[in-house]
């Protein structure tokens, strides 16, 4: 669970930020993303623990800098399309510096005899590109539907819910499926 706190920042900002809104969005995303990495900083955790929190304090440091600098951009409604550009790149970013995102997550929830074990970074590679996928799939899909109906937000929130509850749901199921089937 203490994973998925990481990505308060972007939830809040997927709720909040909507047409013109987007100022408070990503000003609410700035302020959240802040204060989980001083919060987990001041409790002792290390970097590699907080690459989402770090991550989104970046993006929204220079989305809230866009955003009072041109509130009327053209990049205004394509703010859930490079959210999923962001993350994407920061999932794909993390696999090819061979750091998964999910290592340093998974490390805070497993003891320290597994850390450096074939099969627990295993798991954290094959969660890490689950995730990279659909922050890519929802980054495509949300440009194109922006694009030719910017109005869709059923669609919009559909594709976003998706793009985090299903690898979300992975997250949970397969370090499981793993050990169940270690232990046969």
């Amino acid at each position: 669970m203490r994973g998925l706190l990481g990505f308060l920042p972007w939830i809040v900002y997927a709720v909040i930020a909507t047409g013109d809104e987007w100022r408070w969005g990503a000003i609410a995303g700035l302020v959240i993303a802040v204060g989980l990495v001083l919060v987990d900083r001041r409790a002792g955790r290390d970097w590699a623990e907080m690459v989402i929190e770090t991550s989104a304090a970046l993006f929204f440091a220079g989305l809230t800098a866009l955003s009072l600098a041109a509130p009327h951009s053209p990049l205004t409604p394509y703010g859930p399309a490079l959210v999923n550009v962001w993350l994407a790149g920061t999932a794909w970013g993390s696999l090819a510096i061979r750091r998964p995102f999910t290592l340093g997550i998974a490390r805070a929830a497993t003891p320290r005899e597994v850390w450096d074990t074939p099969r627990f970074r295993r798991v954290n590679v094959v969660i890490t590109a689950v995730w990279a996928v659909a922050f890519t799939a929802a980054a495509i899909s949300l440009t194109f539907v922006l694009a030719a109906a910017p109005h869709a937000t059923t669609l919009v929130v559909a594709v976003k819910v998706l793009s985090f509850a299903l690898p979300a749901g992975f997250t949970a199921w397969y370090p499981k499926r793993v050990r169940r089937l270690a232990a046969r």
